[in-house]
């Protein structure tokens, strides 16, 4: 068995998300505005709670298509607060609606909500080298000026820690512990 991050080795879910998601670098506005979701929806909760009901947020949210969300009004917030497997709480779905009319608005300004995510590490990916996870912050200086910023522009559930936590899920932050076998993955050269 592979060495992976503490936190993934006792469920199923996470060790496949651990695996084959986290961490890995993506620029995909669908892959994207899906993690602000998922990352939105996690607050309070454990990953796992939100891993086991993604396929319903996929279901409920169109496929995690900002494009079509964006458009969804206050009768789409009642029929959400229904969907079964959703977490049920009117102001994190209210926020998911929401937060899709902002992602469109960031991606106009800046030619893509990607561009807009990378701008803040100067197109880089921020690749820490931490030997244990007590090392690993919740939140740093980024995510808390970032949090600050998507606030700003009326996004909701965005805050330091979940700012953090959803750019180490696309991969701009790499906070695999050294000893894990996707560490060396992830950063090796091709």
């Amino acid at each position: 068995m592979p060495e992976r991050c503490a936190w993934a080795q006792n469920h199923p879910l996470l060790q496949s998300y651990h695996d084959e998601e986290w961490g890995v670098v993506t620029r995909d506005r669908g892959r994207l505005y899906e993690f602000l979701v998922l990352e939105g929806a996690q607050a309070g909760l454990s990953w796992l709670t939100v891993l086991k009901r993604r396929d319903a947020y996929r279901d409920a949210l169109a496929g995690f298509d900002p494009d079509i969300v964006s458009r969804w009004d206050e009768g789409e917030v009642e029929r959400l607060l229904g969907f079964p497997g959703l977490i049920h709480n009117r102001a994190k779905i209210a926020s998911h609606l929401r937060n899709a009319r902002h992602f469109l608005a960031v991606e106009d300004e800046f030619g893509g909500f990607d561009q807009y995510l990378y701008q803040w590490t100067e197109q880089q990916v921020i690749v820490h080298r931490y030997e244990s996870e007590r090392q690993v912050p919740a939140t740093d200086a980024l995510a808390q000026a970032m949090s600050r910023d998507l606030v700003k522009r009326g996004f909701g559930f965005v805050g330091p820690t979940i700012c953090y936590s959803y750019l180490q899920a696309i991969g701009l932050v790499m906070d695999h512990v050294t000893g894990c076998f996707r560490f060396h993955e992830l950063t090796s050269p091709i």
